[in-house]
């Protein structure tokens, strides 16, 4: 087969050129359409029982992680300069096309009881810029008495205040939302330039535009260093500017088609797919210099460049193929996760790796035919001395020292398994940000400050209407008793709720004393609720957190970045004391919002990349059967990929590199591109055994001659590629980089070292079988 596509391209160079620039144009356009995805990662399923609550929960009281917090800690934050200049500030960022609302100290609202329409009426603090500091201490003085307040928007005891700005969900969701922040920033920059105060930005619409900011910068670093470290070491290699020229360039044209494929999809750019470009660059690169090598080494020997490049083709294709798919495979059991993220990145990168193989299956043949026979210079890194040296001390290893090579394989793996065992399966919604990061220690202000910005649900259906009122409104008493449980826990900021707002309006009935901010006995609940402003009414403030019938109702609060583990021992201790306040039979109560999805997506991932891997490990067993039909040799073989896999963990282990959906993904990917090197040295093998009539011995000499030199190439591509993402801003992706590359360089000594003598062992085994078979044969005789 491969033989007559040689033929067929040779000879419709022009036509398989032209075909696939034509079709790079249309799928240019397409990429040049592509856009950043501003959503909240999907990463659960839809199916998910988790995912379905936190959506029936956003349907029925909107979106949770729409709220952007700023703040600053300052004792003598009542002066009138700079309350006045915060008022201003207030107002001008609550003009700004796409906030919804904000929340002040000077924007606060107090509740008012007009006996003549009997109701309550939300009337602002202020209603008018205070002239001098007396007026402000006046405010001051009734702010104190707010209780409502106390904790949410001011911290009494630090001086620390805050701003909570509402994103309307048209914004939060687009583009929009990152000129809004930056829009913020200019103003409140200003501010603390003035009054010499370092100002924090937190809260999910902030830290999710920061996110994306730094991928979007990353994306075009990462493709300018992966062109620009493959471009040198390709120069190093063959001394040919143009043929470095050409080589990026169609690597490059794979890169246009993975990116255009993620438009035809419908897809984004995620904190994943945004990797796609130069991870393509990386891996596409060694395809080349197989090609080139292959080429180079059959022109030294005949100098017929069309005898050259059919070999090439015939031999190195197939090699390529199997290759590729093995990687390939690597990204596309990502399919298997089920999370639309995952997915989405895996589908588009396997792909991607396919396509790109092909591509530079056609467009380098046609290379080197238009470009000029290869001279001396030009060759002369296939004699490799040094590298050729090293070759002959593994093959002469592998010859005579096997013993020695298990032995050692045996205690460095021994070792990585101890390292394992040290692994924590930790993640934090900020995990992948240097702890330097602004966005880092902004979170631990507010932390701080006010407990924390991350939202923490709590969702009461009652099942019947009017149920959060009804029974001398005995649920309202149950989400009291179920607030003072939280309270006992350091991670929970104050609750807003709707018996928040009872006791708010409890203490405007009372006159305004802060003793009276409390749930009233049932005789004071009934005569407030003659005042039906309280509850309904077309500019309820209630609205957000009891629906229509008041049948469900919810409490909202605000948490720590504490940790997947820590989320889940909370969830495990608090649910038995919701379920003994509300009885799930009467009650249906569900614990929601971003904390919760998040510990969930974590312990989704972790769970499902594993998953993936197994699926994997078999895939790529299949694909080696295309080269052996024995068990063993397949089931052996994959010993040098899994070992590196193993080493990288331990020292992840050792290193104190916590298991997260990004660092996990790591053994994927690795797993795939390793494998590559199996399959290389396994086609190899496979052909020198015929060669040589079977003797073993010689063929693997041959193979490590003949494979080493591109692997080592190969793996000194791969490792300075991937170690671009060393850079990243994001431990993750820099974990991911530094990780990736060690695994690789592990495997290439898995692949060049254990490997053969795997091989040799197994050729040994058997070579004596049957001479056992023949002497036991002649003694029958």
């Amino acid at each position: 087969m491969w033989r007559k596509f040689s033929g067929l391209l040779l000879r419709n160079k022009l036509v398989f050129t032209l075909t696939v620039v034509l079709a790079t144009v249309y799928i240019g356009y397409q990429a040049s359409k592509m856009e950043l995805s501003y959503e909240f990662a999907k990463i659960l399923p839809e199916n998910d029982p988790t995912f379905i609550e936190y959506q029936n929960f956003k349907k029925q009281f909107g979106e949770d992680g729409n709220v952007m917090v700023l703040g600053f800690e300052d004792k003598n934050f009542f002066t009138l300069n700079k309350f006045n200049d915060w008022y201003h500030l207030s107002k001008a960022i609550k003009i700004i096309n796409g906030i919804k609302e904000v929340l002040s100290v000077p924007t606060a609202y107090k509740l008012k009881l007009n006996d003549s329409l009997s109701k309550f009426e939300f009337v602002p603090l202020i209603t008018k810029i205070p002239r001098t500091q007396l007026d402000v201490d006046s405010i001051k003085m009734e702010v104190e008495k707010l209780k409502f307040y106390e904790g949410i928007i001011y911290n009494k005891e630090t001086g620390a205040t805050l701003m909570a700005i509402t994103f309307n969900n048209t914004s939060l969701n687009s583009k929009r939302r990152l000129d809004i922040v930056k829009e913020i920033k200019t103003l409140t920059e200003s501010f603390g330039e003035k009054h010499n105060l370092q100002l924090h930005y937190s809260g999910m619409p902030y830290i999710r535009s920061q996110m994306m900011e730094k991928i979007s910068h990353e994306m075009t670093l990462f493709l300018v260093l992966a062109i620009l470290i493959t471009g040198l070491i390709l120069w190093l290699f063959f001394r040919s500017g143009i043929t470095v020229f050409f080589s990026l360039l169609i690597v490059a044209i794979g890169v246009v088609w993975s990116v255009g494929i993620l438009e035809l999809y419908g897809y984004k750019i995620t904190v994943l797919t945004g990797l796609l470009a130069p991870l393509i660059m990386v891996i596409g690169v060694p395809n080349c210099i197989f090609l080139i090598n292959k080429y180079q080494g059959e022109f030294i020997l005949h100098g017929n460049k069309i005898k050259a490049l059919s070999r090439m083709i015939e031999t190195i294709g197939v090699t390529l193929f199997l290759a590729n798919v093995t990687t390939a495979i690597g990204f596309g059991v990502l399919y298997f996760t089920k999370s639309s993220m995952l997915v989405e990145f895996g589908v588009v990168a396997a792909i991607g790796v396919m396509v790109t193989y092909f591509i530079t299956l056609v467009l380098v043949p046609v290379m080197l035919y238009l470009l000029p026979e290869p001279k001396a210079k030009h060759t002369k890194h296939l004699e490799g001395k040094r590298i050729t040296k090293i070759l002959s001390v593994i093959d002469n290893l592998v010859q005579t020292r096997r013993k020695a090579i298990y032995i050692t394989t045996i205690i460095v793996t021994a070792l990585g398994v101890i390292g394992m065992f040290k692994i924590s399966f930790i993640g934090y919604v900020v995990d992948d940000l240097p702890k330097k990061d602004p966005v880092y220690t902004d979170l631990h202000f507010f932390e701080s400050a006010f407990k924390g910005v991350l939202p923490f649900e709590i969702s009461i259906d009652t099942k019947k209407e009017n149920g959060v009122f009804a029974q001398s409104a005995k649920v309202l008493y149950k989400m009291k008793a179920l607030q003072g449980i939280f309270a006992g826990y350091k991670e929970f900021s104050k609750p807003v709720s709707v018996v928040e707002a009872i006791k708010f309006s409890y203490q405007s009935y009372k006159g305004g004393d802060p003793k009276y901010y409390r749930l009233p006995s049932i005789d004071d609940l009934k005569t407030l609720s003659d005042y039906s402003g309280t509850l309904s009414g077309q500019n309820n403030k209630l609205k957000l957190f009891i629906d229509s019938a008041k049948s469900i109702t919810r409490i909202s609060f605000q948490m720590a970045d504490i940790g997947s583990k820590r989320i889940k021992e909370l969830v495990a201790e608090i649910r038995p004391k919701v379920d003994s306040i509300f009885n799930p039979k009467e009650y249906e109560v569900h614990m929601t919002g971003h904390s919760l999805v998040f510990l969930k997506s974590n312990d989704y991932l972790l769970y499902n990349l594993m998953e993936s891997l197994i699926i994997e490990i078999l895939l790529i067993a299949i694909v080696g059967m295309a080269l052996f039909r024995s068990v063993r040799i397949i089931i052996l073989s994959k010993l040098p990929c899994l070992i590196p896999l193993i080493i990288t963990a331990g020292v992840m282990g050792f290193l104190d590199i916590r298991f997260k959906p990004s660092t996990i993904l790591i053994f994927s990917i690795a797993f795939g591109i390793s494998s590559d090197g199996t399959i290389y040295f396994l086609t190899k093998y496979r052909q020198e055994l015929r060669k040589k009539g079977g003797d073993a011995f010689k063929a693997i000499s041959e193979a490590i001659k003949d494979t080493g030199l591109s692997m080592v190439y190969t793996s000194i591509i791969l490792f300075f590629g991937f170690s671009i993402f060393s850079v990243s801003s994001f431990g993750g992706t820099a974990a991911l980089g530094v990780l990736i590359s060690l695994t690789l360089i592990m495997s290439l000594i898995t692949n060049l070292v254990l490997l053969p003598a795997i091989l040799l062992s197994i050729a040994n085994k058997q070579h004596n079988k049957e001479i056992m078979k023949q002497s036991i044969i002649e003694v029958e005789e």
